[in-house]
């Protein structure tokens, strides 16, 4: 499992020019699922990654905060080319992309587990969709958090 965090002050997601979700400050989180990820524990290792790391600024501009420590908002949107493999050619690979079906449950299982780990707005796109992202960037401050757990 794969997560692209980005600090914004604020971010939207539409599908088929509505917005379906929007969030202020906060974290938008790629999550980019691989075939490997069907053990739920790397959910609540992800997670708590995810909600502890600190990436926010203190009273001295030092980035000593989590999303927890600030009461932001994450949207979390869906992104299987997170794991395009770009070492041979210019066109990337995605077979080490979890399949459709597997990423659907998987990305369904994150989402539960993550709302019942924190009172936090969570916000989604939505699963297999051609969706517009919209963010303003804070910082910019753009982490990625990556851990794979064999089933």
């Amino acid at each position: 499992m794969k997560l692209f965090v980005q600090r914004v002050k604020s971010a939207s997601v539409r599908v088929d020019a509505s917005i379906i979700a929007q969030i202020e400050k906060g974290y938008v989180v790629y999550l980019g699922i691989t075939t490997n990820d069907m053990n739920p524990k790397i959910d609540d290792i992800i997670i708590q990654k995810l909600l502890n790391i600190r990436l926010f600024e203190d009273k001295e501009d030092k980035i000593n905060h989590s999303i927890l420590d600030v009461k932001g908002e994450i949207l979390v949107i869906s992104n299987f080319t997170l794991y395009g493999n770009t070492k041979k050619g210019t066109r990337p690979s995605f077979t080490e992309a979890a399949k459709v079906e597997d990423a659907r449950k998987i990305y369904e299982r994150f989402l539960s587990n993550l709302k019942s780990s924190t009172d936090l707005k969570i916000e989604t796109g939505q699963f297999h969709a051609m969706m517009d992202v919209e963010s303003i960037n804070d910082g910019p401050v753009n982490i990625i958090i990556e851990k794979e757990i064999e089933s």
